[in-house]
């Protein structure tokens, strides 16, 4: 691939991931039941609703979860991957472009909850004022995660409850996201 072609996939990869990651904010946001009244949760909503209202009329949620943010980030991702296959001359196989969008949005969430996780726990141990909007909407999302695990696992002072759920997270994505990642790539090059 020409280096014009590498950087026009790097600014497609970054616009796309963009409005991904807020579309996943706002569905984990939703889910976590984080506080509207943070001034992150007011940004990250301001600028999904419109998308989201007309597609929540249709698709209603299931329990606490948006299915229409959902929707949305796996349509963008299969949008993402449908242009950047298109840049490089290939028009992928129907079947394998749904399921290489699924396997990167399952990735992609994955990827999220580990740097979420270790930035919360990095903040959490440097002297960061516990009201700030970035750590509250952190710690609302990463809880439900962290919540079975917690106290079971102190040494001290130190709960290596992220460290476990971490390593979980890592081990799905090697586990599970990248052998669909892989089927999903083989099914979509089929000719």
């Amino acid at each position: 691939m020409s280096y014009l072609l590498n950087a026009v996939s790097l600014l497609i990869e970054l616009a796309f991931d963009a409005v991904i990651t807020l579309l996943v904010v706002r569905l984990l946001a939703e889910a976590c039941r984080a506080d509207f009244n943070n001034p992150l949760s007011q940004f990250v909503y301001r600028y999904t609703n419109p998308v989201l209202a007309p597609v929540r009329r249709v698709i209603l949620n299931w329990r606490r979860i948006n299915l229409a943010a959902l929707l949305l980030a796996w349509l963008a991702m299969l949008l993402k991957r449908l242009v950047l296959f298109l840049i490089i001359g290939v028009m992928p196989h129907p079947l394998g472009l749904v399921l290489l969008a699924f396997a990167e949005l399952l990735d992609f969430l994955l990827l999220f909850y580990l740097v979420l996780i270790f930035a919360w726990s990095l903040m959490s141990m440097l002297a960061v004022d516990r009201r700030q909007p970035a750590l509250r909407l952190a710690g609302s999302i990463v809880e439900p995660l962290l919540r079975p695990l917690r106290g079971k696992l102190t040494a001290g002072n130190i709960d290596f409850s992220p460290t476990v759920v971490m390593v979980g997270l890592l081990l799905a994505r090697m586990l599970i996201a990248a052998p669909l990642l892989d089927l999903g790539t083989r099914l979509a090059l089929v000719a």
